[in-house]
């Protein structure tokens, strides 16, 4: 097959196997991308996939971004992957677990942009990203991992399948500067009993590399658009009957039940 058709059919595999609510596994052999920039050429073509039902790109996340986790997968660097528009909650949400095959919740802080971030304006800075900033807010990121085995996930299918991205709850939007956010102390709750505390390190770095990131790929960040940057606290699952708070200095909170 050709390149084109090689990239279709790793994307079509693994949003076949989404839709049919599969184990996550690895791409087969012949199918596996022979480099990171391949498997970012296939995660294209799942954006395409993916739009009809998910809605159009309204946003960008970060996979990866711990040394341990990069370890596990054999990459040095963070993964990135797209937010859909209609994957996107406002908090309090109310999400239902049967909509998933297995939820969890990274706890992170957003930005909401007020400008694009262009692929020409690249090589980006946390300095020259913090004027695009219209807001910062807490957020929970909704990981569908589909029971993957993490041991064994690589990460060039991970990519391929939008690094497990199933949506977004919102806190409600803050006006901040800069400095504001680094070191940033967030805790998290699960029905009422603390799981996790934690500090962000650099949102504006973050959303730095992502503009990069997506820039390498020819695709602008714009306004409007909401990012998110990386997990506070480790990945928590959550069941049916669970209600998740997750509160961060100065910024407020963001809550979700499911049942």
């Amino acid at each position: 097959m050709d390149g084109n058709d090689r990239l279709d059919s790793m994307a079509r595999w693994m949003w076949n196997a989404r839709q049919r609510r599969q184990t996550f596994s690895n791409l087969p052999n012949e199918l596996r991308p022979s480099s990171i920039a391949e498997a970012y050429e296939a995660q294209e073509v799942y954006y395409r996939l993916a739009e009809p039902v998910y809605g159009p790109v309204a946003g960008a996340k970060i996979a990866t971004t711990t040394k341990v986790m990069q370890k596990l997968m054999g990459i040095t660097h963070p993964c990135g992957g797209a937010i859909f528009a209609r994957t996107i909650h406002t908090s309090p949400a109310k999400l239902r677990t049967a909509d998933f095959v297995n939820l969890r919740v990274e706890s992170e802080i957003a930005l909401k942009l007020g400008a694009d971030l262009p692929a020409t304006g690249a090589p980006w800075t946390r300095d020259t990203v913090a004027p695009a900033v219209a807001s910062a807010m807490p957020a929970f990121e909704l990981i569908e991992d589909r029971h993957a085995d993490y041991n064994n996930t690589d990460a060039s299918s991970l990519i391929v399948e939008n690094c497990w991205n199933g949506g977004i709850v919102l806190g409600n939007p803050q006006a901040v500067q800069a400095g504001d956010l680094v070191g940033i102390a967030g805790r998290l709750s699960i029905s009422g009993k603390t799981v996790g505390e934690g500090n962000a390190e650099d949102p504006y770095a973050t959303l730095a590399w992502v503009a990069n990131h997506l820039a390498e790929r020819g695709r602008d960040l714009k306004a409007g658009m909401v990012v998110i940057t990386g997990s506070v606290i480790p990945t928590v699952s959550i069941a049916s009957g669970d209600r998740a708070l997750f509160t961060v200095d100065g910024l407020g909170e963001v809550a979700m039940e499911v049942f």
